[in-house]
């Protein structure tokens, strides 16, 4: 029920600043939507949603190499980029020049495990980009609830170094649980939109829109 006190409204111009924020809100206006919500997705895929919660990284791997192989029939590895370059680089971390052409699998396994979030997102983004897809009201609170929680687990953390009480590394173990549980729900409930939309669109998107670096 806690979900409900997030809004459901389009992302507001400050939620669309920085890397994270921006590569979401080119999204906010397209009308289109997924076959399903998030919220739908364990019901709806409860085989992948399991799945992507038991075993993310290969979850991730897996979902990744079929939404580039959807986009680009026969592909393969071949159009693999760190976060497919949706959230540009950092310094010398710069996509397309990690090691992907040698070695674009172990590649991809790093990604989802330094980079979960991102990893998910940006599966999702390539195949929002083709269809242009935007987001759905459920789709809004979840994520804004998840990263509600997020800032409050590192807030707590961040408390715990500098302040001492009986019982904080309980509170704060606590609160990181929950922040996990809810990251690994939400996104086990992404992975299996993704997938369903992915098979739901079947051979729809043509040979000759084979993605660019």
């Amino acid at each position: 029920m806690c979900l409900f006190c997030f809004s459901g409204d389009k992302l507001e111009s400050d939620e669309a600043k920085g890397k994270y924020g921006a590569a979401y809100g080119k999204y906010a206006d397209n009308e289109e939507k997924f076959d399903i919500t998030m919220c739908q997705a364990p019901c709806s895929e409860p085989g992948c949603y399991c799945a992507s919660m038991l075993c993310f990284v290969c979850a991730q791997v897996h979902l990744r190499k079929k939404a580039l192989n959807h986009l680009n029939p026969g592909s393969g590895w071949s159009d693999y980029l760190c976060c497919q370059g949706v959230f540009g680089g950092c310094c010398c971390l710069q996509p397309g020049n990690m090691g992907e052409q040698s070695c674009p699998c172990c590649c991809m396994c790093l990604e989802a495990c330094a980079c979960p979030g991102m990893a998910i997102s940006a599966s999702r983004a390539i195949i929002m980009d083709r269809y242009n897809l935007g987001l759905d009201e459920d789709d809004v609170r979840l994520i804004r609830c998840n990263n509600c929680l997020q800032i409050l687990a590192l807030c707590a953390s961040c408390l715990n170094i500098c302040i001492d009480f009986e019982g904080d590394d309980l509170v704060v173990g606590i609160i990181n649980a929950i922040a996990d549980i809810v990251f690994f729900c939400v996104s086990g409930c992404m992975t299996a939109q993704v997938n369903r939309e992915i098979n739901k669109r079947g051979t729809e998107a043509p040979q000759s829109n084979a993605m660019t670096r």
